[in-house]
């Protein structure tokens, strides 16, 4: 008889609040991972998010072989003792649940077992993806074996391309707010922080309200970091209003200084300064006109301020509420671009990106430029 290790785990940011479970299958007799299935659930209890990411997994086991027996890892003892009958379910929530996991093998079939909770980071990090992505449909991948040892191939042909290994742990995700409008923005003008520290317009105040907006539906930030120039404050301002999260202003989110470039449009500058535009086009190190920040200080900056923050947030959603060029940089870091690519990025006002860093170091990118939430 077939035997499946199922390790589930769930989790709310509020307790009720936006919550997620995350489930994995395992063939008991080769560790080898054959499902991974995670949902966001909207606001429930933690609880609640710990019965159904058992449920999944359950599920997720009898539809691979009704016949077989499991043995489920978790690391609540609640649904430990209360499944395995030592303790009572009084809760109402709670209660169908527990019948339901009950009804999907026949008793005496599974078996369950508490486990601490760094052993348990595979379902941890999926749990935390479902509350990150706040998707409602649930992402399952079926894995067969020579699938498996594929995947295995390919990923030691890359390995020098930063594939990662799957279990390290519920990343540090950043989620990257562009600030909204101010009067220079529509006119394209070098606005740095080394300018006129421009307010954001009635343009900008209102895509400030409908970014806040969408990312009080995601329902993931946890904390709200802010550059200290004017308009990304007004922007995170907007946000910890709907959001209830207080504002930290972190110096390493301010924009490039563009030198004697500030308030001037693209065609200004090469009509007064073309040669220094040029070389700044071409050289990373070469800095705007009047002594500005190069796009290689930028950098340099944005990695300590990234290495810092994922240090000090670990395991955390984190709104960064800065500029064009900060976000621009940390796309390129994540993904290992070269400087040039800053120029082949769109970035428009109000939108939202986000990188996930993990354990190791590996970074990947989940969304960029969207502004879907501008739109009438």
């Amino acid at each position: 008889m077939r035997e499946f290790i199922v390790e589930a785990d769930g989790g709310s940011r509020g307790n009720p609040g936006p919550a997620g479970y995350g489930s994995v299958v395992l063939d008991a007799a080769t560790g080898e991972t054959l499902v991974e299935t995670y949902e966001y659930l909207g606001v429930v209890t933690n609880n609640v998010a710990e019965y159904r990411g058992l449920l999944a997994g359950l599920r997720a086991a009898h539809d691979l072989d009704p016949s077989a027996t499991v043995h489920v890892r978790m690391d609540s003892k609640l649904v430990v003792e209360q499944m395995s009958g030592r303790w009572k379910i009084k809760h109402p929530d709670m209660k169908p649940l527990a019948l339901e996991a009950g009804r999907v093998f026949p008793p005496g079939r599974v078996t369950y077992e508490w486990i601490p909770r760094e052993q348990n980071k595979r379902a941890d990090r999926l749990a935390n993806e479902a509350m990150d992505s706040g998707a409602s449909a649930s992402s399952v991948r079926k894995l067969s074996s020579a699938k498996a040892e594929a995947d295995v191939r390919a990923a030691t042909a890359v390995a020098g391309s930063g594939w990662a290994p799957a279990d390290m742990g519920a990343p540090v995700t950043f989620v990257l707010l562009r600030h909204g409008e101010t009067p220079l923005t529509p006119q394209k003008r070098f606005s740095g922080s080394g300018g006129t520290d421009p307010s954001l317009s009635d343009i900008g105040r209102e895509q400030a309200e409908r970014a806040a907006e969408a990312l009080a539906g995601r329902g993931t930030i946890q904390h709200i970091l802010a550059s200290p120039l004017t308009r990304t404050r007004q922007t995170a301002a907007a946000v910890a209003e709907r959001l209830g999260i207080e504002v930290t202003v972190e110096d390493g989110l301010i924009e490039t200084d563009f030198g004697a470039w500030e308030g001037l449009t693209f065609g200004e500058v090469r009509e007064r300064y073309p040669d220094d535009l040029n070389t700044w086009l071409s050289d990373p190190e070469a800095e705007p006109t009047g002594g500005g920040e190069s796009f290689t200080a930028t950098a340099t900056r944005i990695a300590a301020t990234r290495d810092k923050l994922v240090a000090a947030y670990a395991g955390r959603t984190v709104l960064l509420v800065t500029h064009v060029t900060p976000i621009k940089t940390f796309v390129r870091l994540a993904l290992g671009a070269p400087p040039e690519s800053l120029f082949r990025m769109e970035l428009s006002a109000a939108s939202l990106s986000a990188v996930a860093y993990y354990a190791d170091g590996n970074a990947s990118v989940r969304l960029f430029n969207d502004t879907s939430h501008l739109r009438p």
